[in-house]
């Protein structure tokens, strides 16, 4: 079975082809950072304007750099939430034109039920398919817009129960917005994981809390953090050479020990020995390293996709799609967008007794 995806949930414009094994045939993405840069964020209409001149050309390139034409699919599949309205709106219409003219089935696919699942993909290089994790397993999925653990216990919605989530910014957002104030340009994660690299986190202590608060749960909270460095910043100005160095590596220490201890936490809690990565944040370096330690100290299994599995991809919107084409499901043609994941939230957002 081979299944195009098509991906416009946020900032970028993508579509590969899969099949049901997870063989990736190809997989394109287009960026609109650039786009977004000089607003420091992404911005909703600029970004479906842009889906809208790509998603042709996009898929196009796709369907090329598989050998593969429209007729020998077996199925489209594109994000249906959550997302921007707009941006996932382009897709949606694209994928149904595209469904409608060959005569191929249409799925929707959930964005983050799409990033749990992509480390089944099979790239050039990637494990092969004995060392990929078996059901269950619990999950990190942190990116941008999404921070939560879940317990995977097979590839659809049902499967799939949340154990705890961010009750404010996602860890990506934070990563953002910290960057931001320190005037390191958009985005920010990929900037200060290389600045930490260099960095001594002991010489910033005091300008970053630890994220200690209600330890014993498997909640978030990285609000806090951003204003301390915000705090940190009006007081004595934007950092500088190794002062920023320090100030960056201080942050990701407080932002990674906070993801991994309580990801190891809820894997034995749950009784699972095996760990997934998933989501944008899953591509930092310093998460990765100290996840690995952290798994390694406890004899878990740690399962991390390759970087281009992690971002946001049309790939892990075709796998996923293939899994429902295959389990027989299928969606009509009035499928509408929705802002919101299909996966029930048990992490109430905002401030407050829980």
């Amino acid at each position: 079975m081979r299944v195009l995806g098509i991906e416009t949930s946020c900032d970028e414009t993508a579509a590969a082809v899969v099949t049901e094994g997870g063989e990736v045939l190809s997989d394109v993405v287009r960026s609109q950072v650039a786009l977004h840069a000089p607003y420091g964020g992404v911005v909703p209409e600029v970004a479906a304007r842009d889906h809208a001149r790509a998603v042709v050309p996009v898929v196009r390139e796709a369907l090329s750099r598989a050998g593969v034409t429209l007729a020998e699919l077996d199925g489209v599949a594109v994000t249906s939430r959550p997302g921007l309205a707009g941006a996932l709106l382009v897709g949606l219409q694209a994928a149904k034109g595209l469904a409608w003219a060959a005569g191929k089935p249409l799925v929707g696919v959930d964005h983050l039920v799409g990033h749990l699942l992509a480390v089944f993909l099979r790239r050039d290089g990637a494990p092969a398919p004995e060392a990929l994790p078996a059901f269950p397993y619990v999950a990190l999925l942190a990116s941008g817009g999404h921070t939560a653990i879940y317990r995977v216990d097979g590839p659809s919605v049902g499967a799939i129960r949340e154990l705890g989530a961010t009750r404010d910014d996602a860890a990506g957002e934070a990563f953002d917005k910290v960057a931001k104030l320190l005037g390191l340009g958009y985005p920010g994660g990929p900037v200060v994981d290389r600045l930490a690299a260099g960095g001594d986190a002991a010489a910033a202590a005091e300008a970053v809390p630890a994220l200690t608060a209600r330890k014993e749960s498997l909640e978030f909270s990285f609000s806090g953090i951003k204003s301390a460095v915000a705090r940190h910043v009006a007081r004595r100005g934007r950092p500088e050479g190794q002062a920023l160095h320090d100030l960056c590596a201080a942050f990701q220490g407080a932002v990674v020990d906070a993801l991994v201890q309580k990801t190891v936490r809820a894997a034995r809690a749950e009784g699972i020995a095996r760990v997934v990565l998933a989501g944008g944040v899953a591509a930092n370096r310093g998460l990765r390293a100290t996840m690995a330690a952290a798994c390694a100290r406890r004899d878990v299994a740690l399962f991390v996709p390759p970087f281009a599995s992690c971002t946001d991809n049309g790939a892990m919107i075709a796998y996923a799609g293939a899994l429902r084409l295959a389990a027989g499901e299928r969606d009509a043609l009035d499928l509408a967008p929705e802002t919101r994941t299909a996966l029930p939230r048990v992490t109430r957002k905002g401030g407050g007794a829980r």
